[in-house]
């Protein structure tokens, strides 16, 4: 085991490390001259939308320079490839919501009880021993959208639907260790945690580090580990009842606090608010459509500030018992970007999508140990400098 993770750390060459950008990561940039923050490539994908004042497309715009095929593809690996859930997940699930249910609040029990239900929907309470680790592999279908530029009274719909075949394979040991390796249309990306730190590597912008408190893996979360669901929503409030469909839900809402979303700052770039929202099946009691919503302020070159808001909501279904236990083997996602400034009368909205199905779930995976989830070098390396 200590030669392969020699062979792991041997695999990355190092670079200076960058804060994760949890959001699209346009091609503005080559190896070897990257800048200093990938902020920095936000605002230039942000200036290259611009319209002009009689409302047309410079030859530098959105979709002359970054809607090529394969810039499409950065930014939906970008926004759907490796996104964190909003906040840590530090409780354990499996405790009884009775437990000081005296002093709680009316919403906040009620979303106790109710994630109690999922827990033993998904087979989670009976399970006679607990699972080390797990391995799942899936397919992916990523499809991008179309994009609506607005300047005052001008609307141009850009871009056609375009889509990418791909694979993941991901590996989990608790506590929060976890490793993705996700390759669509040529291009891979590789994320991993190995309990405290959180980072990402891509071809075009190297290797990044998340900043923050150490958050899951949103697709682990999408059905394949529900203690790890339940257990973002152990202090959920119960916002009451909805509709998915034609399935009447519950609706519980989880938001990162205000020191959660600091940390996560970068210099001038600010996290205002990071909402995840679960909808569980009143019948089922099992998870079916999961959303969540990030907004970050950018400040601009020319003193305006731009809000990036990107909201995912995912479908969540086809539950199947693999060793006593319910996992989602099937799901959709639609992604939104929606960026727009305070001075500026021009906003842009983005739709993407994903589609995904599970092919094979294994739990206790022998001989899998924590040397899988090394970082890479220069992560470790920055880790270790005094």
């Amino acid at each position: 085991m200590g030669s392969r993770s020699a062979r792991w750390r041997q695999s990355w060459a190092p670079q200076p490390l960058t804060p994760l950008m949890e959001g699209p990561d346009p091609e503005m940039q080559e190896e070897g001259t990257k800048k200093e923050s990938s902020w920095e490539v936000i605002r230039e994908w942000f200036k290259a939308q611009k319209i002009s004042p009689g409302g047309n497309m410079n030859s530098q715009s959105f979709y002359g320079t970054i809607h090529a095929k394969t810039k499409d593809l950065k930014m939906l690996l970008g926004v759907l490839g490796c996104p964190l859930a909003p906040i840590p997940s530090d409780h354990d699930p499996t405790l009884s919501v009775h437990n000081h249910i005296k002093d709680t609040p009316f919403e906040t029990s009620t979303a106790k009880y109710i994630i109690q239900q999922y827990l033993a929907a998904t087979g989670c309470l009976k399970q006679q021993k607990e699972n080390k680790n797990m391995y799942a592999s899936g397919m992916v279908k990523m499809i991008c959208c179309e994009t609506e530029i607005s300047s005052g009274k001008n609307v141009k719909c850009l871009g056609t639907r375009s889509s990418e075949n791909g694979c993941f394979v991901l590996w989990q040991m608790l506590p929060g260790m976890w490793s993705l390796e996700l390759v669509v249309g040529g291009h891979k990306i590789v994320a991993g945690s190995n309990g405290k730190t959180v980072w990402r590597h891509t071809p075009w912008l190297g290797t990044h580090a998340a900043k923050g408190p150490q958050r899951p893996l949103r697709r682990i979360i999408q059905g394949l580990d529900p203690k790890s669901t339940a257990s973002l929503f152990t202090n959920a409030q119960c916002l009451g009842e909805n509709r998915i469909g034609t399935v009447d839900c519950f609706v519980l809402k989880v938001c990162a606090d205000r020191e959660t979303v600091i940390e996560r700052s970068e210099g001038p770039t600010e996290v205002i608010r990071h909402i995840l929202y679960g909808y569980f099946c009143q019948k089922s009691g099992l998870l079916i459509y999961l959303e969540d919503s990030h907004l970050t302020r950018v400040p601009t070159q020319d003193n305006d500030t731009v809000y990036w808001e990107t909201t995912i909501g995912s479908s969540i279904g086809d539950y199947r018992d693999v060793d006593g236990i319910l996992i989602a083997h099937q799901g959709r996602s639609i992604a939104t970007v929606f960026r727009f400034g305070e001075l500026s009368m021009q906003h842009s909205r983005t739709r993407m999508e994903e589609i995904w199905t599970i092919d094979d779930v294994m739990f206790n995976v022998p001989g899998l140990s924590m040397d899988h989830f090394i970082p890479p070098a220069d992560i470790l390396d920055n880790i270790n400098s005094p």
